[in-house]
């Protein structure tokens, strides 16, 4: 469980509006920290729930097999198991396959179309562990074949939010981590050996 420093707003003092994305945020990953600490800021979590995920992640132009696989390539790079216990499953109810999911490590090789593996390909140079991240011709060649550039800067801009997103949920200690998480704090690591 995320064990942050924030003010957390308990499910039954949350307003009536809030409570059913508290109850799905702890269906889906049994840590509802996020909603409890944005629930201060109605207008930010609002930006989140609702501009971001449901006006951009779930709507926009890109199909959305792509955003699921991108934002599952960020969780398992970026060590949020919190997120990672979402994505999955979002990813399997946008059509990725299980065998993929569990080849994203080795993705160019895996059981991918070309457009998915230029989706990771473009994950991986956004990727917060990625600090020289950058769209080569090669790699922009890859994507164009598939999409335009309005489809790029949408994936784009929605892989910068969770990059950022999952950042800041590390900082104010929001969600829980993956062993392999590279944003782990120094001394917590010392502290678990």
């Amino acid at each position: 469980m995320a064990d942050t420093l924030m003010h957390r707003i308990p499910r039954d003092e949350l307003p009536d509006t809030l409570r059913p994305v508290w109850d799905a945020l702890n269906g889906l990953t049994g840590e509802p920290t996020f909603v409890e600490v944005f629930a201060q800021n109605p207008a930010m979590l609002d930006f989140v729930m609702n501009q971001f995920y449901a006006g951009i992640f779930f709507g926009g132009r890109v199909e959305q097999r792509y955003k699921q696989l991108a934002r599952l390539r960020l969780s398992t790079l970026h060590g949020c198991r919190t997120c990672n216990k979402q994505n999955v499953p979002g990813a399997l109810a946008a059509g990725i396959s299980q065998a993929q999911v569990d080849a994203l490590d080795h993705y160019e090789s895996g059981p991918f179309t070309e457009a998915e593996r230029a989706v990771l390909a473009y994950a991986d140079e956004v990727a917060l562990t990625n600090l020289t991240g950058k769209l080569t011709p090669a790699l922009y060649a890859r994507l164009r074949q598939s999409f335009t550039d309005a489809d790029l800067c949408e994936l784009g801009v929605v892989m910068a939010v969770i990059s950022g997103m999952a950042k800041l949920s590390f900082v104010l200690n929001l969600v829980e981590r993956e062993e392999s998480c590279p944003f782990t704090p120094a001394t917590d690591r010392a502290a678990a050996h």
